[in-house]
Order: C-alpha cells, then structure tokens, then sequence
C-alpha cells in the first residue's frame, strides 16, 4: 500500500531535478525553462464502434525543443493522465541528453485498455488517434516522432506511419514519423529487444568498474548472481533473458499481474514467456513456486532487482525492506524520490531509468537514421569488410600449411573472423558503445564529485548540462 504522503510520479521527477539543480550554477530563468514542460495537447475524439460511438482522451506532452524533432513514445493504458505524460515527456529529455541522441523530449498516451478492443477495433482507434496528432505536426520526421511504448509495439506503430503517409503523400521521409516499427515497414533489426538488451549491457558496464561494484557491497561479476525480474513484458523478457543466457544470471523471482514465481535454483525465463502467451498470467506454472501476492516478492533476498513494469512500484511503505543491494530501473520511475531517499541511506545502489532504459532510444535514433538516409546499415560495407577479412584468413591458411603441427587457427575462428557486420551486429555495437559513454559519464560525476552520492543525481547533472548548453547555444 502506497502512503498517502508519498510524491506523485510527476513530483518525483521535479524533487530528483530539484535535487541536481541545486549542484549545479545555472541562471535561475535558465533552470525554469528546462524544468517545465513546453506544451501538452489533449485529445477526445469519437470513433463509431459496436453500433455506437465511443469517446477517447488522448495525450501528446512536449517538454524539451533544445532540440528537435522531440523523441517519445505512446503508451495505451486506463491509467494515462497528463502528469504522468509530462513527468515521462521530461524524463525523455534527460535520457536523450544523457545518451547523445539528438532529439528533444515528448511523450503520448490514450486513455484505454487495448485488451478491450479487438485488432480491427484498435486500428480504427490507433489510426483516428494518429490522424489528430498529425494534422497538428505532434507526429512529424522533423519534429515529432513517436515510439512504442506500454500497451503499443509493433504494430501499433506501423498503423501510425501508414496513417501518416496516407495524410502526406509526397513526403518521402515519411517512415521517419515513428520509430519501433516492424522490419518490413522501414523498422530496424534489434529495436524489438533494445531495451531490454540496454539494461544487460548497463549492467555490464556496472561489472567493469571494481569501485561501483563494492559501492553496492557486492564482489565478482554477472556470473550466477539473483535477480528478480518485475514485469515480463518486451523490456522485462528481453532483459532477463539475455541475463540468464548469456551472463549466467539466476533469474529467482519473476513478479508479473497475478503474482509471482520464485525458484532460488532459477527460473526458465523463455518456459515462463510461453505459458504467460498461453495462459494470460503465471498462475499455475507448473517449474516455479506461486506467490499469491506479487508485490511481496520485490522484498525477496537477491544480488540485483529489476523493475521493469510501472511507475511507482518501491516507495516509501516497502523501500526498508528492500533486500537487494543493487536496482536497475528498466521501467519508467519504479521507485519513487521517498523510496529513493531510503534506499540510498541504507546504501542500496540505483542504476537509474533514464540511463537503464534508454536502449530503446538509442535504438530508436539508429531507425530514424535509416528511414531518412533510404538505405540499411551495413549494405554497402559488408562485404568489402569480409573480402579484406578473407585476405588475412588465407594468409594465416598458408602459415596453417608451413607451420603443420606447430600452429593451427582455432576451430571456427575462419567463420566467425570473415563474417561482415550486418544491421543486427552494427546496431547492438553502437547500443553497447552509448550505454558505456554515457555509464562512464554518469560515474565521473559520481566518483568526482563530493557532494553526488548516487547515480541518479550523477545523471541529472550529466543531462541537465548537456540541455543547459544547447539553450545557450541557442542563444537562451
């Protein structure tokens, strides 16, 4: 149970920019004009459904023009308001400064359930949302460009760029107006786990520095550390997934809508992923343990907590009994600025949302890229990369011959050496690089400054001055 003097979410975002501002020299009409949001539109708008019309609210918040277009995504949820749409349109902001993507900050939502509305229905509710934003330029390549988010994927955002290339014709940038599409509609390869694979390899720039690491009172590396997964959706299974395969995490707990599993031997994330398709939810998953009450399990003894559902989820009634000495934020303001407060007394280290989350971003820009430059990555350098791969393989295959016993290329090695980096490869290269500039970033203002105890503030500071700067060189 949330306390009633706990911080909305959109307060939480102004007392943890509040907190960095105060580090920092800025003239204060300077610190006003990045702390407010520009301009939210609201719109309520009928489409004929089921024999009668059914009226929707809508959002599309701009927080940030320092830069432009404005980067954000949709998000379809009962719970969307407009001061969760601005609180997340500023946290958009500060994320893109943090990672180096040239976009300003926005955020959309609508007021629905989509698990209400069959496919056809959302369409016509995606396409009529769509076509208000548009005549308005809140979808545009060059000033506004939308993503997926909660409750969207996919398909939503193909729905959209059709709509908006059926409004402008002759635009031949037009897939530029929204990113997270599918491959065949102008989408990129690695978008769909982007976010996910983000908060990995946030976790592995984390493991590289033995300073960060004995911050949060651990020792070692990934390998066979617990971890409690809250939220099994894109972000949530993707993030666990390439933990548990590829840097040998136990993966003890999953928290998801009807309760949780726990397995202290780990749990099968992708057996997990299955039976949520088949079954709606994780009751009645036959490998793990049930836990009635989900929430409770974000209390569970583990090495790392993930979550990666709603806003809001550690505050300040459970944050004390919190166990894990690390947090990494892959969803959007999971613990709030009471919890927060409490959980950097008791030295619990926090890898925050606008670094954590911002494989999606990241990816997102590498899309818009693609669509505005008409052509793929790694098309036209691919294979000349492998040609001059394969005169060094066939020098070492002639030392292969004179040497015989004496030496011999690894099993394999001729493979892998020659293949030329595609699309998937060039984006999780450039993924990897943004999540480690911008860690290293953060942690110099950590490690370097007296006066930031914590990550979070490291990254309000990092990003704040980084749109700080764009403003003056605007003139402002």
């Amino acid at each position: 149970m949330t306390p009633a003097n706990e911080p909305s979410f959109r307060e939480s975002v102004d007392i943890m920019f509040n907190r960095a501002v105060a580090l920092m020299d800025l003239p204060p009409g300077l610190e006003e004009k990045i702390r407010v949001c520009n301009a939210t539109y609201t719109v309520r708008f009928g489409v004929r459904l089921r024999g009668q019309i059914h009226t929707f609210t809508g959002y599309r918040s701009v927080h940030s023009e320092h830069m432009e277009p404005v980067k954000g995504g949709i998000r379809f949820a009962m719970g969307v308001n407009q001061d969760e749409v601005e609180a997340l349109a500023a946290l958009m902001t500060y994320k893109c400064a943090l990672v180096e993507a040239p976009f300003g900050g926005s955020k959309g939502g609508l007021r629905i359930d989509p698990r209400e509305w069959d496919e056809h229905e959302l369409e016509q509710i995606t396409r009529r949302f769509a076509y208000e934003l548009a005549k308005r330029d809140l979808i545009h390549p060059s000033q506004n460009v939308p993503a997926p988010d909660m409750g969207t994927g996919e398909r939503e955002m193909a729905w959209i760029a059709d709509q908006y290339r059926r409004m402008n014709t002759t635009d031949i940038n037009s897939r530029a107006c929204v990113t997270g599409k599918p491959i065949n509609a102008g989408g990129i390869q690695g978008r769909t786990e982007a976010t996910g694979r983000g908060v990995q390899y946030a976790l592995q720039e984390f493991f590289r520095h033995p300073e960060d690491i004995k911050a949060a009172g651990m020792s070692g590396t990934l390998d066979g550390k617990r971890v409690v997964v809250q939220g099994l959706g894109n972000v949530g299974y993707h993030a666990a997934k390439f933990l548990q395969e590829e840097d040998g995490c136990k993966i003890t707990g999953i928290i998801e809508r009807d309760g949780a599993l726990v397995d202290d031997d780990g749990i099968d994330v992708e057996g997990v992923r299955s039976w949520i398709a088949k079954h709606g939810g994780v009751t009645g998953y036959p490998n793990a343990t049930h836990v009635e009450d989900g929430s409770s399990v974000l209390e569970k003894d583990c090495d790392i907590l993930v979550p990666a559902a709603l806003e809001g989820v550690i505050h300040m009634g459970n944050a004390a009994n919190i166990k894990a000495p690390l947090i990494i934020e892959a969803a959007n303001g999971p613990v709030t600025a009471g919890a927060d407060e409490i959980l950097r007394e008791k030295g619990c280290v926090i890898i925050p949302d606008m670094y954590a989350n911002a494989g999606g971003v990241t990816v997102s820009y590498f899309e818009w890229v693609k669509n505005l430059s008409h052509i793929r990555f790694g098309r036209m350098s691919r294979r000349e990369e492998e040609a001059r791969n394969e005169l060094l393989v066939n020098e070492l295959n002639k030392l292969d011959v004179h040497l015989g016993d004496n030496w011999s290329m690894s099993p394999d090695f001729k493979k892998k050496y020659m293949r030329g980096a595609g699309e998937l490869e060039l984006v999780r290269s450039g993924l990897d690089d943004t999540m480690r500039a911008a860690y290293q970033g953060m942690r110099e203002k950590w490690h370097s400054q007296d006066n930031v105890t914590d990550l979070r503030t490291a990254a309000y500071l990092v990003s704040i001055g980084k749109v700080a700067d764009s403003y003056r060189a605007l003139g402002l």
